[in-house]
């Protein structure tokens, strides 16, 4: 004889409450992607370039999208390892920090093509007699943030394939914070020597923000794979699935997509992998600097 509908509701209620995991087998699709980047610029131009990119993908998953900017490196890799975000923009170095952070947690979804194959400058003033690494010996050095990927990890693992130790070699080291801040220093003549990303380098060179003639570069690392944006393991796979489809989808041939791809400095986006970061972790275990 079949149990009342009343009672066989109340066994499942039940049952579900006893079994913890029934409740979290499927994780809810989130009402709002909260987006965040590592301030690798200045902040009003990081939300500059995020703007068009956070209209399309409002759009393309159909809920808002909230941008949710962070003071440091160290504050992004957190809000994702800890769930306060579901999209984060990180440097190569940020993203082996949140994926030894949070336990292997951390997805990346796509990378720019452009970092298959990213490059650090070192940079000095147009007169300085710095022609090579050997050259920052004795002198000023500029650094970015302290994890970040093209502004210090991959710039010291060179000075130390150099046979340079910063803190040993160089009269003083600085730390700028950013890319843009770290060109100003070298400009200004705070510092000798800067090191910086490739991509920031020559968008101030495009936008006419540097002089070549008074600042020039004298070393380019060797290619590395750099930024992605990631998500946290636990984000619904769909909602993986999609996101990542958003971003494959954005195509320079359409008017639509140029304004987007211009201000991430793209020319399209491609799939990223865990695995592609390996050399980046081995760098930073190497130069003493991942904990």
């Amino acid at each position: 004889m079949s149990l009342p509908v009343r009672f066989r509701r109340r066994q499942f209620l039940a049952a579900a409450a006893a079994t913890p995991w029934l409740a979290h087998a499927q994780p809810a699709a989130p009402t709002v992607l909260r987006v965040t980047a590592i301030p690798d610029e200045a902040p009003t131009e990081l939300a500059r370039k995020f703007a068009p990119l956070g209209r399309y993908l409002q759009q393309q998953m159909g809920v808002k999208v909230e941008w949710t900017p962070v003071t440091d490196y160290a504050a992004a890799v957190e809000a994702l390892v800890n769930r306060q975000v579901e999209l984060a923009w990180f440097g190569g170095f940020t993203f082996v920090q949140a994926s030894v952070r949070s336990g292997n947690q951390i997805v990346p979804l796509v990378q720019r093509e452009e970092d298959t194959r990213f490059r650090s400058v070192f940079i000095t003033d147009a007169a300085s007699p710095v022609r090579a690494l050997a050259d920052v010996k004795g002198r000023s050095l500029s650094f970015g943030s302290a994890s970040s990927t093209s502004g210090h990890l991959m710039p010291r693992s060179a000075l130390l394939a150099a046979g340079i130790v910063p803190e040993r070699d160089c009269k003083r080291i600085a730390y700028s914070g950013a890319h843009d801040a770290t060109i100003l220093a070298v400009a200004s003549g705070k510092v000798d020597a800067g090191a910086l990303n490739i991509s920031v380098w020559e968008k101030f060179v495009a936008e006419k923000k540097v002089d070549p003639a008074q600042v020039r570069v004298f070393h380019t690392t060797a290619p590395y794979h750099d930024y992605n944006w990631s998500v946290h393991a636990s984000l619904p796979a769909a909602w993986r699935d999609k996101l990542q489809k958003a971003f494959l989808a954005l195509d320079a041939a359409q008017p639509a997509h140029q304004e987007i791809l211009a201000l991430q400095r793209a020319t399209r986006f491609v799939p990223a992998a865990p695995e592609q970061y390996a050399g980046i972790r081995s760098a930073a275990e190497q130069a003493g600097l991942l904990k």
